[in-house]
């Protein structure tokens, strides 16, 4: 069993290196408004803003007290809802905010090690197989005694899961796949991580010993506690993943009936009379 330390939950402990970065984050979002969109003869629009400033503040509310502290320190389930959010809705906010000229600045989509890299095949699978890493007991254990392990840990996470929404809303349309193949994609990533989840869900003993503490936050059991990490891990991401294409499928398919009404439309006009030739000359007089 772990050692563990007691002290007041909901006493505040301040977190100073989750602060630096979302202040970084806000610094970067307010340069790149105010000074490189203005330079580019360029506007951020609102909505971007928006997804911008909510992906900062989950960011932040995932990484601060009190959710770090429960997440790392009792329990479990809290730890995977900390996850969700900082892969499955974090990534694609950012990358809703990001305007396709100032990704262009960082990276060229277009080279061929890029591309190879950024192929939803790749993205995909490395995105499951880190996931899958990081559910192995000593990556968790490791994780919760290691302060630099646990942030690097995230890291790849974040990363990885950046890499990994690309192909369904990346700022670059060469790209993002087709309505079709992005649900499809959608639904593989909803059906992967049914290992981890049914590993955590229907474990019969202890599978991380960090989170084996004498004291149980709210009566929750660790063996509780695993089934509803894997549930959360399992449901809730399955239903937030099946939610968006949902969403993919009634824009698509709103589109494919507009296309068809605009054709009908056209085809049911009547053709447009020819305008009528101009009157002939009148004929020159006679000779005198």
């Amino acid at each position: 069993m772990r050692e563990f330390i007691d002290y007041d939950l909901w006493g505040w402990t301040p977190h100073p290196e989750v602060w630096v970065i979302v202040l970084a984050a806000l610094a970067v979002g307010g340069y790149v408004a105010r000074v490189l969109a203005p330079a580019a003869g360029e506007v951020i629009e609102r909505r971007r803003k928006f997804c911008y400033l909510a992906a900062v503040g989950l960011l932040w509310l995932a990484s601060d007290w009190p959710v770090h502290d429960i997440s790392e320190e009792y329990l479990y389930s809290v730890h995977m809802v900390q996850h969700l959010l900082i892969t499955l809705v974090v990534p694609p906010l950012l990358l809703l905010a990001t305007p396709e000229w100032i990704a262009r600045r960082v990276t060229d989509p277009t080279r061929p090690l890029a591309r190879r890299l950024l192929r939803p095949v790749v993205v995909g699978v490395t995105f499951n197989v880190v996931v899958a890493v990081t559910h192995i007991p000593w990556v968790v254990n490791t994780s919760a005694d290691n302060g630099v392990f646990h942030y690097a840990v995230h890291l790849v996470l974040f990363v990885t899961a950046i890499a990994m929404w690309m192909p369904v809303c990346g700022p670059f349309a060469e790209l993002r796949l087709k309505p079709l193949s992005k649900m499809f994609y959608l639904f593989a990533m909803s059906v992967l991580p049914t290992v981890p989840a049914g590993f955590l869900t229907f474990a019969q003993t202890t599978i991380y010993d960090a989170y084996d503490t004498p004291l149980r936050l709210w009566g929750v059991t660790v063996a509780n506690d695993q089934q509803m990490a894997g549930l959360i891990m399992k449901i809730v991401g399955g239903l937030y993943l099946w939610t968006i294409i949902a969403a993919v499928f009634f824009r698509w398919s709103a589109h494919q009936r507009a296309d068809r009404g605009a054709e009908a439309t056209g085809a049911g006009r009547a053709p447009r009379r020819p305008p009528r030739p101009p009157p002939p000359p009148p004929p020159p007089p006679p000779p005198p």
